[in-house]
């Protein structure tokens, strides 16, 4: 019927004026017309389409707010394990602080431990050496090397108590050429009043910036056999490395003050003892030789 009614159409199509035939145009038109409902019906196909798509979006979109459907749900455990990865990351970091901080308080403790090794190791070697010899000469050389070598002075004195007079005078020094060195009553100033009352001395200032002087000592320490002071030791000058007295240093002023006093007083009274069995000695040989010339006259 379309085919017919174009043909009628056609053939009844006048001629227009100066132009093509009518029938082309409408050949043209028909062309067109159906280009048109192609174009429409591939719109509405696609319109179609989007409308199923959005459906489709809104769907998935009411599925991932409502925690439905199996998208959500991996979302879900992909959510939870990187949770439990999280937890799990700040247990292992707050371990690791734990882990770093034990180390460096082991680290602390274990330089503790080797100081107060070498401490220990150093008042044994003091000790032995103080008490190695009888001879007084020597056990003076001892108590000197200590002072320099472990505590670390530069400018020092050993003084002995003559209790004939009650006088301290200095037996050895180191570095102090430039002092009077006189002897010192009992009980004058801080030397005196340490070799009186026998408690030790020690300036409260920083070493290496306050002013001493003779009887004005860093330290004074008394040297003691129980209660009975014999002398005692007082320091000046530190040398140039060492800015301050360290624990150990007051363990080897305590080690000093009975070892050391006992050590010189053992050793003066052997180097007495010595010098009297000479003096019998050779008042018997003397003796003997004259009872002999006596007896071949």
């Amino acid at each position: 019927m379309a085919d017919e009614s174009k043909k009628k159409t056609a053939a009844t199509a006048p001629q227009l004026q100066g132009g093509e035939p009518q029938s082309d145009l409408l050949k043209k038109g028909e062309k067109f017309l159906e280009i048109y409902n192609m174009g429409k019906q591939f719109t509405e196909e696609v319109l179609r389409e989007n409308e199923k798509l959005r459906y489709k979006v809104a769907s998935l979109e009411s599925r991932v707010q409502s925690g439905g459907g199996d998208v959500p749900e991996e979302v879900s455990h992909l959510q939870k394990k990187l949770e439990r990865a999280e937890d799990e990351k700040k247990l292992l970091e707050s371990k690791y602080r734990e882990v770093e901080s034990e180390n460096k308080d082991f680290a602390r403790r274990y330089l503790e431990i080797e100081e107060q090794n070498n401490n220990l190791a150093n008042l044994y070697v003091a000790s032995y050496q103080l008490h190695s010899t009888l001879d007084f000469q020597e056990v003076v050389q001892i108590v000197m090397e200590i002072i320099i070598n472990l505590i670390g002075a530069e400018e020092f004195a050993l003084m002995l108590l003559d209790e004939k007079t009650n006088e301290l005078s200095v037996v050895a020094h180191e570095s102090m050429e430039n002092y009077p060195r006189t002897s010192i009553s009992i009980g004058k100033g801080i030397i005196g009043t340490v070799a009186r009352t026998g408690e030790p001395y020690y300036i409260n200032q920083d070493p290496k910036h306050c002013d001493v002087g003779y009887e004005h000592p860093l330290v004074c320490i008394p040297l003691k056999i129980k209660e009975h002071v014999i002398g005692v030791i007082t320091l000046y000058k530190l040398l140039v490395q060492k800015d301050s007295f360290s624990a150990v240093d007051y363990e080897l002023f305590t080690l000093l003050a009975g070892h050391a006093a006992t050590a010189l007083f053992s050793s003066k009274l052997y180097s007495q003892s010595e010098r009297k069995l000479s003096t019998i000695q050779g008042f018997l040989d003397l003796l003997t030789t004259t009872s002999d010339e006596k007896g071949e006259e």
